[in-house]
């Protein structure tokens, strides 16, 4: 026997991390929501030029204006999603492994140091997403907006987790893996995959201080590599390594073996495989090529096996122990926890086909699928793990059972009220963008028709949800506050466990194949990143070097200079979180937005911008919609022009100077990445911004002599102060916007294609 110590120091800080960073994602969720139905509540904090309201701080519009979008719902929604995946699950996952990874392998972490240093600079890079975010440094990539410095501190952070967990396992007093293990090391190498792949992009400058870069893929290329990664963000973040949290702590709550070793093999194998074909799901009827499509939904569909196998395996290790989930609250979330999975696991595979997806996909359906998964499966199992794991951290007894059990119930409640409400609006959404009059026009024309219903009712039933979710944290915190003040921690935890001899790696006589991988991690290792790795290299691959996947229009050109910078300050403020950039081919759309999307409309499209939902139409076709001086005061207050919309303003815009410094380098980086802008395009950068600007500043003023008016009176008051409107921020995003789907005629479409 060989004596040794269990490193719990690290497991506990893992533990008031994780609901730390619990409560703060559930806090920016309720505030995303409530924005959602009231979208005026920064001009109630910070100011407003309303006469009917009071703000909490300052009093007029300048206030609002010099938050600079800090409370602006884009980059609100960046922390939230941030916040909830990888600061929450992130390291309740990260708790978990630290606790049951040297249990399992009776064996202290390989390295104290590397967990010091993984456990601090995952936090530093959390907190530099609060910061990046709230300054408006992003890239816009779903779940992936971080900026190279911070993508960088990440992988950085996750190999040495990866490290120490192979040294961990070096080390090990036993003799094969057990099958927690398996799915941490998968997680493990496909996350790393994920993350290098789509974060692949090239530094405008290195400026650590203010980070630029653009995306190294373009247009279709750009959006199936994200969504590659972004689907299976939710396969090997939020679903692989809580699924390996899964199979060690129901088994030791329930005092039960899991239901079936078989099960199990067939589970990971057939799930790290299939999972990484199903990212094309989210890209149905848009521009992607068909093939890719088909090939993303049939494997989707595939997922409802290895998925409800699992669930089964989980539910399953209960039998003869239900009697307990009546008393035990840990039980009763780890329950609630694999139904969640196996409902998500079971709609997710549904929405992926082409007959739901019409109707689901840029609604409300979304979230409320992705809710149920993560408040459900993610946050229940945490939860779960943190009322079982902290009485033993503190050699004491869980402070209270029944306020547990009101965390529960109060949980369970607000997750309903979250997404049920969410499950109605994507209802009514898909249906209602659809529904034509018997003459064949759209029975709810204006989009804000949809909108209107949902913000009364039902937006507001979701922050209900959130806030009722959030109190269940609440009440979670104060009774693991309890339970520690009344234990007495240990750091380092006595046990023994016998050596291991050593045996050959060939398999022995009798042994099952199986069996010998599960006793050669290496192995084990380079198996799961062959299963990941396949279906990107088949999907991937051909859609970036088979020309024919994406033909190129002759009438689409770059973006001028002044344009870029719109499209800059549109990324900066998040608004692809409410706008799509993607018309599919259905008749409704068709009439309500115009020709549908071309793929080759996007390649010089550094990064995509399709989005994911519509809280406001598609903006694909908006350039020559509504005049200059519409878009000025939509941007100003967006109320005014269109009553009913739920959009926040953007006062800022108006009154900040444009920043001109790094136009240049933005364009050489995007020449680097293939864009075609010539010397001359270099060369007269500032000339051409000039003239394309004061255009711009003419029209609006031709268009509303109040603003022309306005702007002389501001003039003659600030005097050499002054900054004129062709100068400002908002005229380069109004350039950028009324650019939008231009291009192409939508009447004859010629691709060079043909001409080939």
């Amino acid at each position: 026997m060989q004596t040794f110590k269990y490193d719990n120091k690290i497991v506990k800080y893992f533990l008031y991390a994780t609901i730390f960073w619990a409560v703060l994602a559930f806090f920016f969720g309720v505030l995303v929501a409530t924005l959602k139905f009231f979208p005026e509540l920064p001009d109630y904090i910070f100011g407003s030029d309303d006469g009917d309201v009071t703000p909490l701080f300052g009093a007029g519009i300048e206030g609002l204006s010099a938050t600079n979008g800090k409370m602006g719902f884009g980059r609100l929604r960046m922390i939230h999603t941030t916040f909830a995946i990888f600061a929450f699950v992130g390291n309740g996952f990260f708790l978990g492994a630290y606790y049951c990874m040297q249990r399992l392998l009776k064996t202290r972490m390989g390295s104290d140091t590397l967990s010091w240093v993984h456990f601090w600079s995952w936090q530093l890079f959390i907190l530099l997403s609060l910061v990046t975010f709230l300054l408006g440094i992003n890239t816009s990539k779903e779940y992936a907006e971080h900026e190279w410095p911070l993508d960088i501190l990440i992988a950085v952070s996750w190999i040495i987790f990866g490290i120490n967990m192979f040294m961990t396992i070096a080390k090990r007093r036993v003799r094969h893996l057990y099958v927690a293990i398996w799915f941490f090391l998968g997680t493990w190498v496909a996350v790393a995959m994920l993350h290098i792949f789509n974060n692949l992009e090239l530094p405008v400058h290195w400026n650590l201080l203010n980070p630029k870069s653009y995306s190294i893929y373009a247009g279709v290329q750009d959006a199936l590599v994200q969504w590659w990664y972004g689907h299976n963000a939710v396969a090997f973040v939020l679903t692989t390594p809580i699924l390996g949290l899964m199979y060690y702590f129901v088994p030791k709550a329930a005092n039960r073996p899991v239901f079936s070793y078989k099960l199990s093999i067939i589970h990971f194998w057939s799930l790290i495989f299939i999972y990484i074909w199903a990212g094309p799901h989210h890209l149905l009827y848009t521009s992607l090529p068909a093939w890719v499509q088909a090939v993303g939904t049939g494997f989707s569909i595939m997922l409802i096996a290895p998925s409800w196998g699992g669930m089964l395996n989980g539910l399953l290790t209960l039998r003869g122990a239900w009697d307990k989930v009546r008393e035990e609250p840990v039980l009763k979330f780890m329950v609630v926890a694999i139904t969640c999975y196996g409902m998500a696991t079971f709609e997710g595979p549904l929405l992926a086909t082409k007959t739901l997806n019409k109707i689901g996909h840029f609604t409300d359906w979304v979230p409320a699928h992705v809710h149920v998964g993560t408040l459900g499966w993610n946050g229940f199992i945490i939860f779960g793990m943190i009322y079982w794991l902290t009485p033993r951290l503190f050699n004491t007894k869980l402070a209270s059972n029944k306020l547990a059990n009101t965390h529960f119930w109060i949980g369970t409640l607000g997750m309903l009220f979250w997404v049920i409400p969410m499950y109605v609006a994507g209802w009514t959404q898909g249906l209602m963008w659809q529904e034509f009059n018997e003459d064949g026009t759209l029975k709810y024309g204006n989009f804000l028709q949809t909108v209107t219903i949902l913000k009364d009712w039902l937006y507001p039933m979701r922050a209900f949800g959130g806030t009722l979710y959030l109190i269940g944290a609440v009440l979670m915190v104060v009774n693991v506050w309890k339970t520690v003040r009344s234990g007495s921690f240990v750091a380092n935890e006595a046990a023994e466990a016998p050596a291991l001899a050593k045996i050959s790696s060939a398999r022995k006589k009798g042994e099952g194949v199986h069996t010998w991988i599960e006793r050669m991690p290496t192995l084990l290792t380079v198996l799961s990143f062959v299963a990941v790795a396949i279906g990107g290299l088949v999907e991937i691959v051909p859609t970036i070097v088979v020309k024919s996947n994406v033909p190129t229009i002759a009438s689409v050109t770059p973006y001028t200079a002044l344009e870029l910078e719109g499209r800059d300050l549109y990324i900066r403020e998040g608004c692809n979180a409410c706008h799509t950039q993607m018309i599919r081919p259905f008749r409704d759309e068709v009439k309500r937005y115009g020709e549908y999307s071309k793929p080759g409309e996007y390649v010089y499209h550094h990064p995509f911008l399709w989005g994911s939902q519509r809280s406001g139409p598609d903006l694909h076709r908006q350039g020559g919609k509504n005049p200059d001086s519409w878009h000025y005061k939509h941007m100003w207050d967006p109320r005014d022009t269109s009553p009913g919309s739920i959009m926040p303003r953007y006062p800022w815009l108006i009154d900040n100077e444009l920043d001109r410094s790094i136009t240049k380098n933005k364009m050489e980086a995007l020449v680097k990445l293939g864009v075609p802008y010539t010397e001359d395009d270099l060369d007269s950068i500032q000339t051409s911004m000039d003239k394309q600007a004061i255009a711009i500043e003419e029209r609006i003023f031709a268009e509303a002599a109040d603003l022309k008016n306005k702007y002389a009176k501001e003039q003659t008051e600030k005097g050499e102060e002054f900054v004129p409107l062709r100068d400002r921020e908002i005229v380069a995003l109004i350039a950028y916007l009324q650019r939008l789907g231009t291009d192409i005629s939508t009447e004859n479409t010629q691709t060079t294609s043909i001409n080939n």
